[in-house]
Order: structure tokens, then C-alpha cells, then sequence
């Protein structure tokens, strides 16, 4: 029995959908990709960290690509600093609660974010106010402002000092896009940190 006809329709429609998005990707964020991993590997040498945010299914991502560099990807070597602005419950609750939700993101780059830090904001939309306010935040602060950002990248890539675009429009290809770009910006980041370290 041939294989192919075992996987369903709704799997092959996926797949060809993301190869189209990924196509696009390969063409469009290669050089935002390369300077992102330049400014960011420059940073950490400097004493500085990256500060990854994101909501929903992009905070998640925020978490998992912190998670990568602060222990490890697929070389051993010393952790990269880098944190999420996601994880924390109380904080979260409590800047919802006492201030708004638009500023979950701008309040905590103002007690952790320095000058030299790079800030990654994940939206598939681009416009989220709150990672608009905390991108925008960032840039006051002197902070390097990297996106990745979906669909023509909303208010959010304006604050933006490297956008990495997804052009789709469905919400999980994107997010598959970003989990791609995310990966390979963590395993260029290391390779180039752990080198340096010999």
C-alpha cells in the first residue's frame, strides 16, 4: 500500500501551506537574520542579555527560545544570558491588575532592560499594543529592537530596528515560521558565542 495515501489531506494541505510561507521567508529574512545574530552576539561579549516577549502561543516561544540559549541548543558550552518577559504569573497579574495589560511588557523593560540589551518581541499580527508599547519602550531605552512579526507587520515594525517578516496570514504558519527563525537565530548565536570562547 503506498504510504501517501494513509496521510490525511488536512496534514498535506499544512505542509504545502508552510513550504509556500517558508519559501518566502528564505528569500525575504536572511540579512535581517545575519545582523540580528551580529548585533545580538555583540551584545552578550558586551556584558549585555536578550529579553524575548511575546502573547499566547508567542510567549510561549519567547520561553522556549530564552530556554535555548540561557542552558544550551546543541552545543555544550557556558548558558547566554537571556530571559523571558512571559513566565511569571505575579508579575503578570500584577501589572495587569494595577496598571493595564498594555503595559505588561514596557514596565518590566523598565526594571530589567539596560542600554546594549536586545529586546525580541514575537507577535503574528504586529499589532498588540502591548509589544508595540514594550518595543517602544525599549527604543527609549536603548535597547536593540528585533521583530518577529507576521503579516505586513502592523504598528509593531516600526519600532523595529530588525524585522524579521512572515508575509502569511494564517496564525500557526506564522508561528511555525517564527519557531524556524528562532531556532536558527539560537544556533547561529552559539556556534559564533562558543567559538569565541576557545
Amino acid at each position: 500500500m503506498n504510504n501517501k495515501q494513509n496521510i490525511p489531506s488536512e496534514l498535506s494541505e499544512a505542509a504545502n501551506s508552510l513550504n509556500q510561507v517558508l519559501a518566502k521567508v528564505v528569500d525575504s529574512c536572511g540579512p535581517g537574520l545575519k545582523e540580528a545574530v551580529a548585533l545580538s552576539c555583540k551584545a552578550l561579549r558586551n556584558g549585555n542579555k536578550i529579553l524575548f516577549f511575546g502573547n499566547g502561543g508567542s510567549a510561549t516561544q519567547a520561553q522556549h527560545l530564552a530556554a535555548e540559549l540561557i542552558n544550551r541548543f546543541q552545543l555544550e558550552r557556558k548558558p547566554l544570558a537571556a530571559l523571558a518577559l512571559t513566565p511569571d504569573a505575579a508579575v503578570i497579574t500584577s501589572i495587569g491588575n494595577d496598571y493595564s495589560f498594555t503595559e505588561l511588557f514596557s514596565r518590566q523593560l523598565i526594571g530589567l532592560g539596560q542600554p546594549g540589551d536586545i529586546a525580541v518581541a514575537l507577535s503574528t499580527s504586529g499589532t498588540s499594543e502591548n509589544i508595540a508599547a514594550g518595543l517602544k519602550q525599549a527604543r527609549t531605552q536603548d535597547l536593540i529592537t528585533i521583530g518577529l512579526l507576521g503579516r505586513d507587520g502592523g504598528v509593531c515594525i516600526e519600532f523595529c530596528d530588525i524585522s524579521l517578516l512572515v508575509q502569511a496570514t494564517e496564525t500557526a504558519r506564522i508561528q511555525e515560521a517564527h519557531l524556524l527563525l528562532g531556532h536558527l537565530f539560537c544556533e547561529l548565536v552559539e556556534k559564533e558565542m562558543a567559538a569565541n570562547t576557545h
